[in-house]
């Protein structure tokens, strides 16, 4: 009897060797496939927010020039209606060489200077939307020895219209134009065409 009972406990012993074992065997076998999934998480993540930022930069780029454009044109706008709503003269400034436009108010006889206490708007343009030309409706524009272009307006409109010709970072062309006849001011994609007022002879009365 006593060498029954022992060879039943060093059975016993094995088998608990044994179950030992495979218990370590599968938690080693789940550790092992928890890492595997943990990197190919962290891999997914990691091309999500990569995707993520290129589309972001993407968009504010786009933003960027969308928004020094209507900055711009509302600069202008604000310029037509202060002046229709008073007898003040307003004067949109932009320098294609300095990338640059100031709104001032006419304030004195000599246009040529500019105050410094007339200026109300000074701003830059960037690499986002830049200013590349100017035409005016009398088919004046800007080029290597005119690089200055003034739009003012007054309490009857603008003095002239136009458009400015506009540049993004991918080298697409916008255009705000200017017309005199109804006063609008308005973004519009490509290089727009312009009209041109007939002269007083040619409009029918």
């Amino acid at each position: 009897m006593p060498i029954c009972s022992a060879q039943m406990h060093t059975e016993a012993r094995d088998s608990s060797f044994v179950t030992r074992g495979s218990s370590d065997e599968r938690r080693a076998t789940s550790d092992g496939f928890t890492l595997t999934e943990l990197i190919v998480v962290v891999l997914i993540v990691s091309l999500f927010v990569l995707l993520a930022q290129i589309h972001l930069f993407g968009l504010l780029g786009k933003s960027t020039f969308r928004a020094q454009a209507v900055e711009f044109v509302s600069t202008m706008q604000m310029a037509a209606a202060a002046a229709a709503e008073s007898n003040r003269r307003y004067e949109i400034i932009i320098d294609i060489t300095e990338q640059n436009y100031v709104l001032r108010q006419i304030t004195s006889t000599d246009l040529s200077k500019v105050l410094e206490e007339e200026i109300i708007v000074e701003n830059e343009f960037s690499n986002n939307c830049r200013v590349i030309y100017v035409l005016f409706d009398d088919l004046t524009r800007t080029d290597e020895d005119y690089q200055i272009a003034k739009f003012r307006v007054g309490h009857s409109g603008w003095q002239a219209g136009g458009k400015i010709v506009l540049l993004d970072s991918n080298e697409k062309e916008y255009s705000v134009v200017v017309n005199r006849l109804n006063g609008i001011v308005a973004l519009e994609q490509g290089n727009a065409e312009l009209l041109v007022p007939k002269p007083e002879d040619e409009v029918p009365f």
